[in-house]
């Protein structure tokens, strides 16, 4: 059975606002989803509602077969979140803030400090177990919620903007945290507005605009949709004043020695080298560019700022 199942859910605010429009949603076990979608979407309602903060209107939410609104304590048990603002004491330590929130779910104290050990380390935050929790990095701020929210040992993560504010560095260490607690048999979601992120750790993902699923399905397969391809050039020797014009190609001198590359799917490369070669560029080294999902999200949303 999925893992979470949403069936033409609804939310009509009382201002009249109708954030969801009956959303139709699947996530199988052990996958690792994203939602994505622009500001004001429907992404922050949805969640809202899975994780029992917000009251749905109408529809269906399933969690591993059970009925959210009718089996709320049983369901919320296989659930594990962690939400976008930081929502710990910060005069509490590491260590004390697992082993309480565990307390709060029935866990008996002897298996939580276990547990809370457990999570620590493998949010590499075992040597500040004992330090105030305020004098924590931002980074180690993410992977403590994270590691908070894996104290329950949930069937089902859902993380909504779980690298907001952080550096890149910090932010591939916490990927590498996310896949292991997927490969560990945990099923993730993710919301995030860093494109790049849900190509790199998603398999399946599902695109929310103006409260209904637009799209949704394998990343893969999604992507594929595209009738461009992107490239990047960097180029031996300076750019000529004039680049060369190619039929259905887009050519964008990025600076003195890059150039910016669309092109058809279906055109041969091999053409467009022959013509930049022709016209004395000659392309040292080539590679894709890396923000596809990026392209999609803005063609099937119609909206630039959002993507950006």
């Amino acid at each position: 059975m999925p893992a979470l199942e949403l069936h033409e859910l609804r939310k009509i605010y009382a201002t009249g606002v109708e954030a969801l429009k009956g959303v139709t949603l699947s996530v199988q076990p052990g996958d690792f989803f994203a939602l994505l979608g622009p500001n004001g979407a429907g992404k922050s309602t949805l969640i809202g509602i899975v994780s029992s903060l917000v009251n749905a209107s109408s529809g269906e939410v399933r969690v591993f077969g059970v009925d959210l609104h009718a089996q709320r304590a049983a369901a919320m048990r296989m659930i594990g979140l962690v939400p976008q603002e930081m929502n710990f004491n910060l005069f509490e330590k590491p260590f004390d803030i697992l082993v309480n929130y565990a307390g709060f779910y029935g866990i008996p104290r002897a298996e939580a400090i276990v547990c809370a050990e457990q999570e620590l380390k493998r949010a590499q935050l075992w040597d500040k177990a004992q330090t105030m929790s305020r004098n924590l990095s931002g980074g180690m701020k993410r992977r403590l919620m994270i590691a908070r929210a894996m104290m329950t040992r949930p069937r089902l993560l859902i993380l909504d903007e779980p690298t907001a504010g952080v550096d890149i560095e910090i932010r591939r260490g916490m990927w590498r945290t996310l896949r292991e607690v997927n490969a560990a048999g945990t099923t993730v979601i993710l919301t995030t507005h860093y494109l790049e992120e849900a190509e790199s750790l998603c398999r399946n993902l599902a695109i929310i605009d103006g409260g209904r699923i637009i799209e949704q399905g394998p990343m893969k397969a999604l992507l594929a949709k595209l009738d461009v391809e992107g490239f990047v050039l960097d180029i031996d020797g300076p750019l000529p004043d004039r680049l060369p014009e190619i039929e259905g190609v887009m050519l964008v001198a990025e600076d003195g020695h890059t150039l910016d590359l669309e092109m058809p799917r279906a055109m041969d490369l091999n053409r467009v080298f022959a013509t930049l070669d022709a016209a004395g560029i000659r392309v040292r080294s080539m590679r894709t560019k890396s923000n596809r999902l990026e392209e999609l999200f803005v063609r099937l949303t119609g909206n630039r700022e959002a993507a950006a």
